[in-house]
């Protein structure tokens, strides 16, 4: 890799080409095998949404399908607003190589509404401190591009094609920039690798076919007892013929629920 892009500077260097659309460059750094890092689609299409969304509006799902890869060089986001309510609006985004789709993306915007309902029945797991862990080191040419603007402690189960006993896993994460931002979250949330791949002994391709995220809070902090660090807490509920199903929870630096992840996860072995 020749250069290094800040994940707030892919973001930033948008080109505007049409009413909806945008020009983004991604760069060799922000790869996994031969595609971009799945949390930078995201994001390139939430940055797409979010010309034709208000910002006071927040941003309660994301519905991603990956249909083919991005590779590094310039890709064109299309963006569209589907339906706008009188609280939510769903948008859309296609993130479009040579004139193909290859990843579409669904955004449902709300603002909040008046209820009795408060809810919040997650419980912080029980685990080593971070700074109790070393970071997982990283191996040019297996290990993908993209983390090396990452940090990874494992505190439940251990990383990929290490013979794991159970698929289920506790990561600490980190970016290399502090997370402000819908975007930052979106990226964060995709750095772990699924647990599945921990329970195999050599390596073995793996590729996120659908990915569903729901952010739970809007208040960003990076503030508490680990700044700066945040919590994937992972597990596997079903795996057969190839396809994983798996839900994470991301906790903030505070200790807090902020999002929900659930992903199907095609793995090659």
């Amino acid at each position: 890799m020749n250069t290094s892009t800040a994940f707030s500077a892919v973001l930033a260097q948008a080109q505007p080409l049409d009413e909806g659309a945008l020009q983004f460059h991604v760069t060799e750094d922000w790869t996994q095998g031969r595609t971009a890092f799945g949390g930078l689609q995201g994001a390139m299409a939430l940055t797409a949404m979010r010309r034709l969304v208000p910002a006071t509006v927040p941003l309660r799902v994301l519905q991603t399908t990956f249909i083919g890869p991005v590779p590094p060089g310039a890709v064109v986001v299309r963006a569209r607003v589907l339906r706008t309510g009188k609280s939510v609006t769903h948008a859309q985004a296609q993130i479009e190589v040579d004139g193909a789709v290859a990843c579409l993306v669904v955004g449902v915007f709300g603002s909040a509404r008046e209820s009795s309902l408060q809810l919040e029945r997650a419980t912080y797991p029980q685990l080593p401190a971070v700074d109790t862990l070393r970071d997982m080191p990283l191996f040019p040419g297996m290990t993908p591009n993209f983390l090396t603007h990452c940090a990874m402690r494992w505190a439940l189960s251990t990383p990929p094609f290490t013979g794991a006993s159970d698929a289920h896993s506790g990561i600490y994460i980190r970016l290399d920039e502090p997370a402000t931002s819908e975007a930052h979250l979106v990226a964060i949330t995709d750095i772990i690798p699924t647990p599945a791949l921990s329970l195999l002994k050599k390596p073995t391709p793996a590729s996120s076919l659908t990915w569903t995220l729901e952010l739970l809070r809007h208040d960003i902090a990076e503030t508490g007892p680990a700044p700066g660090w945040w919590l994937m807490d992972a597990e596997v509920t079903y795996g057969a013929g190839g396809y994983i199903s798996q839900t994470a929870l991301l906790w903030d630096a505070q200790r807090r629920p902020v999002a929900l992840s659930r992903q199907t996860v095609t793995v090659f072995g």
